[in-house]
């Protein structure tokens, strides 16, 4: 076997074929030159206050009018922009990185700290600090990270146990933001995420802080919002809560048309067979667009700064030429590929001149597969990810070229930022006697299910009675509201025994009308007598063979809190609250409205299960039966109906 070294070189350059090592004769390894590019270091901002001077610094500012702001998990500073853009003056910023860090020295004016905000010491007294000037707004990007309702129910038995604390705050740190925001108590808050996180805990942590946010006064906004719409070229839904004192009104900006991939890189300039550079000569021969010259503001009207790349194989270079954007990895030429098409079907994207880019993540930093020119045969340079992303042309960005796409990557898009916090501006007029609507309708849906647990909607309305082996057997028969009174006698059964008896199971026979209620019958009358099941309501999904559905419906009528995602309930959220989630997107944007709904306090499973029975009983998809629906009064589908002057 053939060895050889692979040459290194700094700066600028194209890609160059070198000798490989070969392993077995026919898997090659990386056959091009490794160009590390230069660590850029940037000044501090000549505005820029230290620690000392910090109050002094914020008080003059406030003086002379300035709407100050406080940006946590900053990064290197997307949020900020955004904040900055709309009207506010970013006093403070937090972080852990240190090229973040300096970044956000560089760019912004004011005080970037190192604080590791899950260090309760640290993050005390940087609320200390904040507490001595006037903070209008915070804002930031908590991570959010989901954990399982089975971890859920581990974490909570060692808390009882006193064999660990309820949280870990140097990983649960959005209960770090939450502490800041509380604490400190500005008029505005701002908080951005992936909804992906939100999605795969059904909402708990995000139901947890609106819920803590409103318990003091707080009334807020909560909304999946796709960047595009507000001039961001890319497609790219972030999970976006607001929060206020002084109204309950958030007027968002309304959205535009999309900026394409055209719109926002065509005039930087072709780098040919290079990798671009840290400075290069700007003079675009054609017309440059009005996002362009947005993002050339400030700028030197002759350079561009950061328009490098990664330098490409040559191999990877064929295969990028034989590329349209609507080419999948599995269509390249088989003797040309290194990865497995099965596993890695999206392994390379071009991107297309005329459509909005894919989601720029910090994914960039590692590999720039997922981002290929339109038409260059090579990956998005930094200038033009900054740019996708809505970074202006001065923005700079310390440290390496993977440095910065990492920071780029992580960004909460400006104009993203921008646009949310628009809807944070205060208002004229605080209107203090205002009610909170959310909270009047969650305690009215909470009253409603509470009364009708009294009756025979017991078994389906999480309480005391409806014990693990009752939500099983529900789950399995899933029955209408008009069979309840049937099975009630075999339900009452198996409460009191607190398992499936025989008897039960003979009661439930007796009341069995459809299919699916005979076949849960036979399954139950097999496992009457096995008393450890009955015991042991975690094994009860797997034991009963239930699908998905029936999985979180069980769940739920145990007292879990859970979102349970059926046609109905996505119905009735979707028309209280008005909203396009029932004909579209009711994994996403409906969870959203289940979340406003629901809550996330101790009575959300209970709210959960109402929705539920009042999709059952009320809100049918035709000729829904408004009177007697709890949620009428909030409905606008009530307001245009037949009863609307029975009900207001």
């Amino acid at each position: 076997m053939e060895e050889v070294e692979q040459n290194q070189i700094v700066g600028g350059g194209g890609p160059a074929r070198v000798p490989v090592r070969w392993t077995g004769g026919d898997v090659a390894v990386y056959a091009v030159k490794l160009e590390r590019s230069d660590l850029l270091q940037l000044p501090v901002h000549p505005d820029a206050c230290t620690e000392e001077t910090f109050e002094q610094w914020c008080a003059e500012r406030v003086a002379n009018g300035a709407r100050l702001a406080v940006d946590l998990f900053s990064g290197g500073g997307g949020l900020s922009l955004g904040l900055t853009d709309a009207g506010w003056t970013v006093a403070a910023s937090v972080d852990h990185n240190k090229f973040a860090l300096q970044t956000h020295r560089a760019n912004f004016p004011g005080l970037a700290l190192d604080v590791d905000l899950g260090d309760p010491k640290k993050r005390a007294a940087l609320i200390r600090r904040l507490k001595r000037v006037d903070i209008d707004l915070i804002a930031g990007g908590p991570p959010c990270q989901p954990f399982s309702r089975a971890g859920r129910s581990k974490i909570r038995s060692l808390v009882d146990a006193g064999v660990r604390d309820e949280f870990d705050e140097r990983k649960e740190l959005w209960r770090a933001y939450v502490d800041v925001v509380l604490k400190v108590k500005p008029r505005a808050v701002l908080m951005e995420n992936v909804p992906d996180m939100a999605l795969g805990d059904d909402f708990h942590v995000v139901r947890r802080i609106v819920d803590m946010l409103e318990d003091v006064g707080y009334r807020t906004n909560l909304r999946l919002v796709d960047a595009w719409q507000y001039g961001v070229p890319q497609h790219r839904k972030r999970l976006i809560l607001l929060a206020r004192l002084d109204s309950d009104t958030f007027t968002w900006p309304s959205p535009g048309k999309a900026v394409t991939v055209r719109d926002a890189i065509a005039d930087l300039p072709d780098l040919g067979l290079t990798t671009g550079g840290r400075e290069l000569s700007y003079s675009p021969t054609g017309e440059v667009s009005d996002f362009a010259k947005v993002m050339r503001r400030g700028t030197n009207e002759e350079t561009v700064w950061d328009h490098m790349t990664r330098p490409v194989r040559d191999d990877d270079r064929e295969i990028f030429a034989s590329m349209t954007s609507k080419t999948l990895y599995a269509h390249i030429d088989p003797s040309l590929r290194r990865y497995t098409a099965e596993t890695f079907d999206d392994k390379y994207k071009r991107l297309d001149w005329d459509e909005l880019s894919r989601s720029i993540t910090a994914h960039i930093a590692k590999d720039g597969y997922w981002y290929i020119h339109p038409s260059e045969n090579r990956t998005l340079t930094v200038r033009e990810a900054a740019r996708i992303q809505t970074f202006p042309d001065d923005f700079r960005f310390a440290g390496s070229r993977s440095h910065a796409f990492q920071q780029i990557g992580n960004a909460v898009p400006p104009m993203l930022g921008k646009a949310a916090a628009i809807a944070l501006s205060p208002v004229p007029v605080i209107d203090k006697a205002r009610q909170n609507r959310w909270r009047v309708l969650a305690n009215h849906l909470a009253a409603w299910a509470e009364e009708r647990r009294d009756g025979n909607y017991w078994c389906v309305l999480p309480g005391e009675q409806l014990t693990p082996p009752v939500a099983a057997v529900v789950a399995m028969l899933d029955p209408s509201p008009v069979e309840l009174a049937a099975y009630t006698p075999g339900l009452r059964e198996v409460a009191s025994k607190r398992r499936v008896t025989k008897q039960a199971v003979d009661l439930i026979e007796q009341a069995a009308v459809r299919r699916v209620a005979a076949a849960a019958v036979t399954r139950l009358r097999q496992l009457q007598n096995d008393r450890r099941l009955w015991l042991h309501p975690q094994d009860m999904p797997e034991v009963l063979a239930l699908p998905p559905g029936k999985t979180v419906l069980l769940k739920l009528l145990a007292g879990d809190d859970v979102l349970l995602t059926s046609q109905p309930v996505i119905r009735v959220s979707s028309r209280v609250l008005n909203t396009s989630s029932e004909r579209a997107n009711s994994l996403t944007d409906g969870r959203v409205d289940l979340s406003r709904l629901v809550g996330g306090d101790a009575k959300a499973p209970l709210r959960m299960a109402a929705l539920r029975l009042v999709g059952q009983l009320h809100c049918h998809k035709q000729a829904p039966m408004c009177e007697g629906c709890p949620l009428a009064r909030q409905c606008a589908t009530a307001r245009d109906s037949e009863f609307s002057d029975r009900l207001f």
